[in-house]
């Protein structure tokens, strides 16, 4: 993994919207359906919003009905960590970005093959590259 990034809320706050930090430092849900990419059918690379880190690609992107974008598989699996959460009366494998430890979302195990996972992430952590 390349280099960690590492600021400080006030930077991170000076450089995201709102709702970006919400979600991605303070690991906060945007609501179903609501996000930008989630039906997002265009070919590219989704990044984290922080840092840029290459997270998912649109060839393991899929309709999983949840109402966030949905992958089953990251570009790599050094490009994210996982760890759990016991938040919310729950308990869930969150998904991280490994470079800047942003809060992308959960992984679940309910997806297609051949993983047969499904990372259920927040549109506002990601930045999508059209291709």
């Amino acid at each position: 993994m390349q280099n960690k990034v590492r600021k400080t809320d006030q930077e991170w706050k000076a450089e995201l919207t709102e709702e970006q930090y919400r979600i991605t430092r303070e690991k906060g849900t945007e609501r179903a359906f609501t996000g930008e990419y989630n039906d997002n059918k265009e070919k590219g690379v989704y990044r984290c919003v922080c840092c840029g880190n290459e997270l998912f690609t649109s060839d393991t992107k899929y309709n999983s009905g949840s109402g966030w974008p949905s992958f089953y598989a990251p570009v790599s699996k050094e490009n994210v960590e996982t760890d759990i959460d016991r938040g919310h009366g729950m308990i869930r494998e969150e998904v991280m970005c490994a470079r800047c430890n942003a809060h992308l979302g959960h992984i679940f195990p309910d997806g297609p093959r051949p993983t047969g996972l499904r990372y259920c992430i927040n549109s506002a952590a990601l930045k999508f590259e059209k291709k």
